[in-house]
C-alpha cells in the first residue's frame, strides 16, 4: 500500500470516529419530541398559579336561612 492510501484510510478512520462521537453527544443532550408532554402544558403547569376559586361554584350548596 502506498504513503497517500495509508494516510487517506488514517484519515477516514478518524474523521469516522470523530463523526461518532459528535452524533452520540447529540443524541444525548436533546430528547424525542414526543417523549415530553407538549410545552403549553409544562408552561402552564410551571409558571401559572394554581386557580383557587372551585370549577363548578353554581353547585355549591348555599346556606338555608
Amino acid at each position: 500500500m502506498s504513503r497517500a492510501k495509508k494516510v487517506f484510510y488514517t484519515l477516514a478512520v478518524i474523521f469516522v470516529i470523530l463523526l461518532s462521537y459528535a452524533s452520540y453527544d447529540i443524541s444525548k443532550r436533546t430528547t424525542f419530541p414526543g417523549s415530553k408532554s407538549q410545552l403549553k402544558e409544562r408552561l402552564k403547569r410551571t409558571y401559572m398559579p394554581v386557580d383557587s376559586v372551585k370549577n363548578d361554584s353554581l353547585r355549591e350548596k348555599l346556606p338555608k336561612n
